[in-house]
């Protein structure tokens, strides 16, 4: 079945820290796969829980640091902690991951995470701030935050966030994982995606993009005429809008990045 105990596996997950523990070892192998990580590298795991990931990463050879919050799951992860692998007790929010692995000689930067769903987008957010290089990221998040993660132009999850991600990262699904797949059982299903760093980056000011993408879409049910207006000028919009044989009646989801970027370069040069 793939679905098995692992030691320890009679400690209660904390309903307080939205912990899920992931017990399909399908799913495990999965991730692991997506982890192409040689001896020669460095893998960061964010949330070991009770460390069914953790033991599989070891066996890359590399180097591994844990960010675990929980202080109780210690007696677990201990075991698993030698010269290679390293568990760090705190917030990975609060974590400075350049000064943490300053004294680690690696050639690749890989991250791995089971993490609760509720701090998904802090996580990614922490991990763009610190300004770190890395291969891939690969993590477990609700399904339904991942179809928003990856949505094509024209379709309902389309959004704002998709686009700022779409700003830094390819992001591509490895699988979709029951809600039975996890001790405790939550209520939602759940995807694992990789986020790899985009390297055709987007050659416009990363800011006022942002801020142009969250005023279109500010209400989605109505059109740029009504979401841009007073913002910038709706002349210079038209004009962009007009190369695609659009006007100012489309709405923001409708348009993919290409248009997008075009619209705000015209309003900002």
């Amino acid at each position: 079945m793939g679905i098995k105990p692992y030691p320890n596996f009679f400690m209660k997950a904390k309903k307080s820290l939205g912990q899920n523990f992931l017990i399909d070892n399908n799913v495990i192998n999965k991730i692991i796969d997506e982890v192409s990580a040689c001896k020669d590298d460095l893998i960061i795991e964010i949330g070991p829980g009770r460390g069914a990931l953790t033991s599989k990463l070891k066996n890359k050879g590399c180097n591994v640091i844990a960010y675990e919050l929980d202080n109780d799951l210690s007696n677990i992860l201990s075991k698993l902690e030698d010269n290679k692998l390293r568990v760090i007790y705190g917030d990975f929010l609060k974590s400075d991951i350049k000064e943490d692995i300053k004294d680690i000689k690696y050639n690749n930067l890989y991250l791995v995470g089971n993490l609760p769903y509720y701090i998904t987008t802090p996580i990614i957010e922490h991990i763009i701030d610190e300004n770190i290089e890395f291969s891939k990221f690969t993590i477990m998040i609700q399904k339904e935050v991942a179809d928003r993660f990856m949505a094509e132009a024209g379709t309902k999850d389309y959004g704002f966030i998709t686009l700022v991600l779409k700003y830094y990262f390819n992001i591509s699904k490895v699988c979709d994982v029951s809600k039975y797949s996890f001790n405790p059982v939550p209520k939602v299903e759940s995807s694992v995606v990789s986020f790899v760093p985009r390297k055709d980056k987007l050659d416009v000011d990363a800011d006022g993009y942002f801020k142009f993408l969250k005023n279109a879409f500010r209400q989605k049910r109505k059109n740029l005429r009504n979401n841009l207006n007073g913002l910038y000028d709706l002349d210079m919009v038209l004009q962009a809008l007009n190369k695609y044989g659009l006007d100012l009646s489309v709405r923001a989801e409708s348009l993919d990045e290409e248009i997008l970027v075009n619209i705000y370069k015209s309003v900002t040069q």
